[in-house]
Formats: structure tokens, sequence, C-alpha cells
């Protein structure tokens, strides 16, 4: 139960802020950036502390539910201690598992299918078909709301030339590939000749099956048998997650300039948020994460829609 928050009101965020940080600071890393947004890093866990209006929010993780209790014990201590000309109250959230957060609620869900451009039959029939044959996997195919996403995101690149990694059974495929111009082109990878087969159909009675090369195997090896050279417009990243890193540093380099990647999953569930998740998968979503934000050669932003995703322009 690693996560918990708590919403302080109060008329002086940022100087609980500035005073929890340089307190703490003494025995712990802590630090305070320019937006004003407070870290602090005890041994086996940290809280991160957001001034807004009228209240100073509080943000709790840690490796488990006793490194958590004391992580909020040391913070609502201090905090209580510095308010000198207020009463504060300090109420935390119960603890949760990062993979326990409703990260978009249904009744969000629901509005937001029904407010963008509706799916042709097609689309809705391949929703239907990949349901019925792959069962529980069927949650691998992305959402008509983030189908929708890509193919406004490759009309508004302007992409000629897209690539993706992870087809299933091909939805994303069919948004992006739609979105290219006649003599666009995808090149689309994958590992499983089962779902893939279901794709190719579906491409074909859409008319795209002429802009898509398929290429069955593993992608790092696809993507490394590329001459390594601006050639792509658009990526999308929907693969295996223990390879994001490794795949994220071998498209970058194949996007042309100005050129958009695109990577699902990032949130992973809400596991990327808690500390206490640290599997291979988890770790690699992560590293990917950290890499983007890090990296000059692009500008990025991360969105909450649905798995959380992750644009990346290169410059």
């Amino acid at each position: 139960m690693p996560i918990s928050t708590a919403e302080v009101a109060t008329e002086r965020p940022d100087r609980y802020v500035k005073q929890l940080v340089s307190h703490l600071g003494q025995r712990a890393t802590a630090e305070v950036g320019a937006d004003g947004r407070g870290v602090i890093a005890l041994e086996r866990g940290q809280c991160v502390l957001t001034p807004g209006p009228a209240h100073l929010g509080l943000i709790a993780t840690a490796v488990d539910a006793d490194a958590l209790a004391r992580v909020q014990d040391v913070v609502a201590r201090h905090l209580v201690r510095f308010a000198t000309q207020e009463e504060l109250r300090v109420e935390w959230t119960e603890p949760a598992d990062g993979d326990a957060l409703e990260l978009v609620q249904p009744v969000v869900v629901d509005y937001l299918e029904t407010h963008c451009t509706p799916p042709d039959d097609l689309l809705t029939e391949l929703v239907v078909r990949t349901r019925e044959v792959a069962g529980h996997a069927a949650g691998m195919q992305i959402a008509h709301d983030e189908g929708a996403l890509l193919s406004m995101l490759v009309r508004l690149a302007g992409a000629r030339t897209a690539l993706e990694l992870g087809v299933f059974t091909g939805y994303s495929s069919l948004c992006v590939a739609r979105a290219l111009p006649a003599d666009g082109r995808l090149l689309a990878c994958d590992v499983s000749e089962e779902w893939t087969s279901v794709a190719r159909e579906y491409w074909q009675r859409a008319g795209v099956a002429d802009r898509i090369d398929l290429r069955i195997g593993p992608a790092l090896d696809t993507l490394r048998a590329l001459p390594n050279e601006p050639a792509f417009d658009f990526a999308f990243v929907d693969a295996d997650k223990d390879n994001y890193p490794a795949y994220y540093e071998e498209v970058v380099p194949r996007l042309t300039s100005g050129g958009l990647v695109v990577l699902d999953n990032v949130f992973r569930g809400g596991r990327t948020f808690d500390p206490a998740f640290r599997d291979e998968a988890v770790t690699a979503i992560r590293r990917v994460n950290e890499l983007v934000r890090d990296d000059e050669r692009v500008e990025s932003v991360m969105l909450p829609v649905r798995d959380g995703v992750t644009l990346a322009r290169k410059r």
C-alpha cells in the first residue's frame, strides 16, 4: 500500500514547501523546483509537495507500508510544527497500490467515447471480432478514442511514412494507415502470425493493405536491419514493454526532423507511479519515461489518455 495523498488547506503553501525542504534537506535529499514543486526523498520513500490555490498537495510514495507510514509521519509532523500562525490538518488518504488506482473514471470513459468522431462500421466490427478470437487478450487492443487521436496526429504531422511496433489485430494500424496519403507507407512490426492474420483481413477490406508492409519477427531485429537514418515521419510504439527503452533509442534516429513518436502504456496500469512494483516491464517503462524527459533531441508531453501516452517530437 505505498501511495497516499493529502490536501492541506492553507494560505501559505509556498512558504511551507520551502520550510520543509530546507529543514528536511539536512537529513534527506530535498529540492524545490522553479515552479515551487518540492520533493523530499527519504531512504525508502518520498513526498512530493505541490503548492496550489489555498492548499498544499502532498503525494507520499514508498516501497512498502511501513516506509509509507514513515514518510507520512515525518512530513506531517514537521508541517504542523512549522504552522505557527494557523492550525493545519493533514489527513492522508487510505494507502493504495498503484495498480488499484482508477486511471480513468468509467463515466469519463463513456463521455469521451461518445463525444469524438465515432468509429465506422469496419472498426466497430474489428473490435467485436477481436473480443471473439482473443478473449482476455483483447485488452491489448487500443480504445477508439486513442485510435482517433493517432489518426489526428498523423494528419496534423503531415506524415507520409509511418512505423508501428506492436500490431495485434490491426486496429491502430488501420487508424494510422487511413490517415496517411494514398502514397503513404506504414512499416508494421509484430511477432504473431495468428493475430496479424486478422489485421491483414481488415486492412484489405479497408483498402489500405497496399500501404502496409508487415514484418513478422522481433521488432528490434527489424529496426536494426534498417538504415540508421531519418526515414519516418510518425511512429507508434505499443509492443512488449521490457524493450521500450531499446525501441525508443532505435526509433528516434530514424525519425525525420519534426517527426513524432507516440509511446503507449507509459502508466503501466498505475504501476509506474508505485515504487513497490519493480518487475522488468515496469522498470523499463520508468526508464523510457526518464529517457524521453531528458532527451535533448526531442520535445515531449505525457498525456493521461487511457493508460498514459507520451508524444515526443524530434527537433
